[in-house]
Order: structure tokens, then sequence, then C-alpha cells
């Protein structure tokens, strides 16, 4: 239960700050990625406050033996830049460029009814089960 209330915690910090930051407006996005146009650095700022907090805090929670909602802290298996992470990213970069909308942000500005964020938020949820369906498939072969 303390760890769903925490979940839920941080994700309406996320959103709320990702609202006070005009990150959810598809257009700050598009600014930021229009570098020979009329660039809009706003984002830029966003993502160096983001590090500074992270930078911060990481260090504090790194001098923990464990963490406050789990027995043990859990790290990824592998740091490799493999074939399935840069495929993942080049994804990921796609269609934020093309619609506008990161993960997140998008997750927020559907509460608004927005109709783009809707369908954004639709074709990824589509996306996310047909790979679950292929990696399923794909993870059964191998037995």
């Amino acid at each position: 239960m303390k760890s769903s209330v925490t979940a839920a915690g941080a994700g309406l910090l996320f959103g709320l700050g990702l609202g006070f930051s005009g990150m959810v407006q598809p257009a700050k996005v598009i600014g930021f990625l229009d570098i020979f146009g009329h660039w809009d650095p706003s984002l830029m700022f966003v993502m160096m406050g983001a590090m500074a907090v992270h930078f911060v805090l990481s260090r504090m929670i790194q001098r923990r033996d464990q963490p406050l909602f789990d027995s043990k802290f859990h790290q990824p298996a592998t740091k490799a830049v493999d074939r399935k992470l840069v495929l993942g990213a080049a994804v990921f970069g796609i269609g934020w460029g093309l619609g506008g909308f990161c993960p997140g942000p998008a997750l927020v500005t559907v509460a608004s009814g927005a109709l783009s964020a809707v369908v954004f938020v639709g074709t990824m949820a589509l996306g996310m089960v047909i790979q679950h369906g292929v990696h399923a498939s794909k993870t059964r072969g191998r037995r």
C-alpha cells in the first residue's frame, strides 16, 4: 500500500511539474526540436533542472542500505548499449517528433480531453500491446 501511495504521489508531482513547465503543449516540444527555425530552448532548461534534482537525490539515495519502500534496490541487469536499446530509443524519438508528445506529457494532457493526446495515448497503448505480444511469442519460441 505504501509503495502505491508513493508511486501515485510521484506521478502527481511529475504531472504537476509538466503542467507548470508547459511541457504538455506539443508546440513546446516541436519548438525545441526545430533547431533551424524558431528554436525554443525552454525544454532544455526543464531537462537541466530534472538532471540537477536527479544528481542530488541519487547521491543521497545511494548512501542508504535499502530503499524506503522496498527490501532492495533494483538495478538494470546490463549497462550494454545493444540493438534493442538503440531501436527502442529511435522509435521513442520518432514517435515524440511525429506526435509532438512524450508519453508523460501525453498522459497529463489526456486529462484535458484533447483529441490529439487521446489518439497519441491510444496508439501508444496499442504499440505496447503489440510489443508485449511479439516479445511473448519470441520468448515461447526459445523454450
